[in-house]
Parts: C-alpha cells; sequence; structure tokens
C-alpha cells in the first residue's frame, strides 16, 4: 500500500514539471507574437511615468546629497577664508600701526636732527588726563640726563611741558595744558606777549595780551623766550611753537584782550617726546666778576669791593 503512495506522488511531480517546462515553452514561443510586443509595449508605456518619476526622485536625492557635500565643503573653504582674512587683517593693522609709529620716529628724529639743542628721547609711559590734571610720565630719567627743569617737545618743534620729578629711569612732566602751567607765548607777526596758561578742556589761554596788537585767527603763538638783564632767563626756551589762535575775547574797557590756542600737537595722545638736556631757565649764575662766598683763614668774608656770590642751585 505505501509503495502504491510513493508512485502516485512521484507520477504527480513529474506531471508538474513536465506541465511547466511546455508553458514555459509555449510563452516563449508566443513571446515573438505581435500581439505579446504590443502588450508589452503598452504594459511598458503605461509604467513610463512611474518609471520617470522613479528616476526624477532618485536624481533629486542624488541631487540632494551631492549639493549637501558641496555646501560642507563651502562652509569649510569659507570658515578657512575668513581665518585667512582675519588674519590678513590684523597683519594690515599691525602693518599700519608700525608705520604710523615709523613716521613719528622719524620726525623726532628729524627735528633731533636740525635741533640747536642736547635732547633724549622718550616714551610716554602713563598720564593723568583728569579735569584737574594735566601730567604724563616717560620712560627715561637721571640716568639719561634728565633733570628737574628739563622742557619736553614733541614733532615739528612743539612744546609740552616741563620736567617736575625726575627718578633714575623714569620723569614728571607737567603739560602745559595743565592749569598749574605759566608759558610766556609771543604771537606771530604781531610780536605781542602775553601769559599762555593750561584751562579745563584742554585749550590754552594766552592773557594780558596788549589790546592795540593784531590778532589773527589761525595765527601761531610760540615761547617768548624771554632773557632779563639780571641772568634770569625764560624756563622755556625761545621759538618752541605753542599753537594757534582759535578765538580772542576783548572787552572795549580793556586795555588788554584774551586769546583762545589750540595746542600744536594733541597733548593728551602724546606717545614719543624729545626732552632738552641742554637747557635750564631760571636764574644762570653769578656774573663772571664775582667771587666766590667763601670765608678767609680768619674766618672773614672777602674784604674786596666785588659782591661774592653762592652756586645756585638748578630748578
Amino acid at each position: 500500500m505505501a509503495s502504491l503512495l510513493a508512485g502516485r506522488a512521484a507520477r504527480r511531480r513529474v506531471g508538474t514539471y513536465v506541465a511547466l517546462v511546455a508553458i514555459s515553452l509555449v510563452l516563449v514561443a508566443g513571446s515573438a507574437t505581435p500581439m505579446v510586443l504590443d502588450i508589452q509595449r503598452g504594459i511598458a508605456f503605461a509604467f513610463r511615468p512611474i518609471q520617470g518619476a522613479l528616476d526624477d526622485a532618485i536624481r533629486s536625492v542624488g541631487s540632494v546629497a551631492a549639493a549637501i557635500t558641496e555646501i560642507g565643503s563651502l562652509r569649510t573653504d569659507n570658515d578657512a577664508l575668513k581665518i585667512d582674512n582675519d588674519r590678513l587683517r590684523l597683519e594690515n593693522r599691525g602693518a599700519a600701526e608700525l608705520r604710523r609709529e615709523n613716521e613719528l620716529l622719524t620726525g623726532l628724529l628729524q627735528l633731533r636732527n636740525g635741533f640747536d639743542f642736547d635732547t633724549v628721547a622718550a616714551v610716554v609711559i602713563a598720564r593723568d588726563s583728569s579735569e584737574a590734571r594735566r601730567v604724563i610720565t616717560i620712560d627715561r630719567g637721571t640716568n639719561d640726563g634728565i633733570a628737574v627743569g628739563h622742557v619736553a617737545i614733541a614733532a615739528g618743534g612743539a612744546l609740552v611741558g616741563r620736567v617736575v620729578d625726575a627718578g633714575p629711569d623714569f620723569a614728571t612732566i607737567v603739560l602745559i595744558s595743565d592749569p598749574s602751567s605759566v608759558v610766556v607765548g609771543q604771537l606771530l607777526g604781531a610780536g605781542a606777549t602775553g601769559k599762555v596758561t593750561g584751562q579745563l578742556g584742554g585749550t590754552l589761554t594766552m592773557v594780558d595780551v596788549d589790546v592795540v596788537a593784531s590778532v589773527q585767527i589761525g595765527g601761531e603763538v610760540f615761547s617768548a623766550g624771554i632773557e632779563l638783564a639780571s641772568g634770569i632767563r625764560s624756563p622755556f626756551p625761545k621759538g618752541l611753537l605753542i599753537g594757534q589762535v582759535v578765538d580772542v575775547a576783548h572787552d572795549p574797557n580793556e586795555v588788554v584782550q584774551t586769546v583762545f590756542l589750540e595746542p600744536a600737537v594733541d597733548l593728551d595722545r602724546l606717545e614719543y617726546v624729545l626732552v632738552i638736556t641742554s637747557y635750564l631757565g631760571g636764574l644762570q649764575g653769578p656774573p663772571a666778576s664775582s667771587v666766590p662766598c667763601e670765608p678767609t683763614a680768619s674766618g672773614t668774608l672777602p674784604d674786596s669791593d666785588v659782591p661774592c656770590s653762592s652756586p645756585t642751585p638748578e630748578p
């Protein structure tokens, strides 16, 4: 019985296989007929829009991926360019600053070479520009020959101020814009003189100018450098540029007028100065005919008719 059932199953599998082969042969043979070809073309035509849409979608996905990759690359390149631009900008600023400093130092060197006095170049290392004080500190001092009373100037021979304190490697300068500063100035061309003092706001005031003097807006004022017959000379040498006239105040009932000046240099932004070390104002010592006030062997002063004198301390 079992063998009979196995034989039937085998015959059934063989029959199924033969039927499938026959159907395949019929389909292969019939695929070349015009009708089948038309059906294939119809099916292909019907699915063409779908295929085109799928192709477009695939291309779009590929384009988006490529765009994302390109954007990432461009962002990286942009970051690199930004870094390069920042570096170049800093280098340009540094080069511009070096050129500016070189121009300042060149101007001071030219002034120094054409000046009649010995000078020491110094860098401004501190400043006090409060409403009440206009003071700077420089990096040179007594070790460089700078002493109290020496005068400081800037490029162009502009008057800056006067040394009021000095240490081995520093010096303090009171600017001419400080309210305590007084300089005798002289109007170029008019010849009239007056006292130039500092005031709040940084401008300068020139007072006690003869009312008959013709004062022109834009006219220049220089240090008068007046020397007295007794040997006393001005704390400031003659011919240093103080500033330019910006306004004039005249009271008809007064015999003098007041002139307002703009300093020749921006005193609140000074970086370098020259300190004149071969000029000191004040009393320049006794006459050549005088003798020292030294006691004789007996302890008395000299009996000569020539007056004796003691050395005058430096201001």
